[in-house]
């Protein structure tokens, strides 16, 4: 898969196109909660990536308590960045060797994002705010300057502004506009704990969040208003949400006792997609960066599935006993 990067100079609107030659791979970051039976995947947690047909597994980096999440460098995604509980780990040459990069000061990092211009700048979500390095990991440094709660599970660059971030918390979503120096809420509420946060590749002024309680919340404005959408869901805790890369008005949100809603028509009407999953809790959701229009749904212990056909059929994708904490895509070299 030819991968498009497209770098911004100086905050101008001109801008220079690389080609980089890199494959998105789905991967999966779970606790193996629940005795496994009759299945080839290993009963340990940790970040597995996908192979070339669903349902095949295998691990990258170390084993290691709580691992959160993985992100990868867009312009070097041989530099891997792993959340965990204890801290953050980092591989320099694309999973052979891990290193931990933080000290016993910083841990339960939830989520980690790299700037795509330049590789040095880094952002890691956790339960005490936002970390920040400024050597691509060697050193990090507490950045919540403006912040009401400083539990966080999602950060995000904006790739058209890197110096532009959208920060998910325990009261609403913050923006910063100088590289997560400082922080100013675009959502607040005394009880809106942001649980997930996307931004869609199709339409990078489309975002949507799943929050604790509240449901889900889309901004078609790039951040500057959000409205509540699904309401049948208003009231849940939704852990997963995912916005289909190509294709602006597909969508879909799961959560605890909520199961698989999709829409296909950009929000304003869902559908339940959750007959055929063996629980109606659900803690992630994404859309396959292989085979855009194939989503994926993990549940609480009872396995993760894939479906071609927008949830009307699923199928297992060998993941049975597993409390998913992150169902992404990275980039990686082919």
């Amino acid at each position: 898969m030819t991968r498009w990067l497209i770098i911004l100079l100086g905050g101008l609107s001109a801008v220079a196109v690389l080609s980089a030659e890199l494959e998105q791979r789905l991967f999966v970051a779970f606790a193996m909660t629940k005795a496994q039976q009759a299945s080839s995947l290993p009963t340990d947690s940790g970040v597995f990536l996908q192979g070339h047909e669903a349902g095949q597994w295998s691990r990258v980096g170390p084993v290691i308590q709580a691992m959160n999440s993985i992100t990868a460098d867009p312009s070097n995604p041989s530099t891997l960045y792993i959340a965990c509980g204890n801290g953050i780990v980092r591989s320099k040459d694309g999973g052979d060797s891990w290193r931990m990069v933080t000290g016993w000061r910083e841990s339960d990092f939830t989520k980690i994002a790299v700037d795509p211009v330049n590789g040095d700048n880094v952002y890691a979500a956790s339960v005490w705010g936002l970390s920040v390095s400024r050597d691509g990991g060697e050193s990090w440094n507490p950045s919540n300057l403006g912040l009401e709660e400083k539990y966080c599970r999602s950060v995000i660059i904006d790739e058209r502004n890197p110096k532009r971030l959208l920060l998910g918390t325990g009261a609403g979503i913050y923006e910063s506009r100088n590289q997560g120096r400082s922080w100013n809420p675009i959502r607040k509420s005394s009880r809106s704990n942001i649980l997930r946060l996307s931004r869609s590749e199709a339409d990078s002024d489309l975002w949507i969040a799943g929050t604790e309680g509240e449901g889900a919340f889309l901004s078609r404005n790039d951040g500057r208003t959000w409205n509540p959408v699904a309401v049948k869901l208003k009231d849940r805790n939704l852990y997963g949400v995912a916005l289909h890369a190509s294709d602006a008005r597909r969508m879909a949100l799961g959560g605890w006792e909520s199961g698989v809603w999709v829409s296909e028509d950009g929000g304003e009407i869902w559908i339940d997609r959750g007959a055929g999953l063996p629980s109606p809790n659900v803690t992630a959701v994404t859309f396959d960066p292989n085979v855009p229009d194939r989503l994926w749904v993990s549940t609480f212990e009872e396995g993760t599935y894939y479906s071609d056909d927008n949830g009307k059929i699923w199928v297992d994708g060998n993941l049975y006993g597993a409390y998913v904490l992150d169902l992404d895509s990275i980039p990686i070299n082919q």
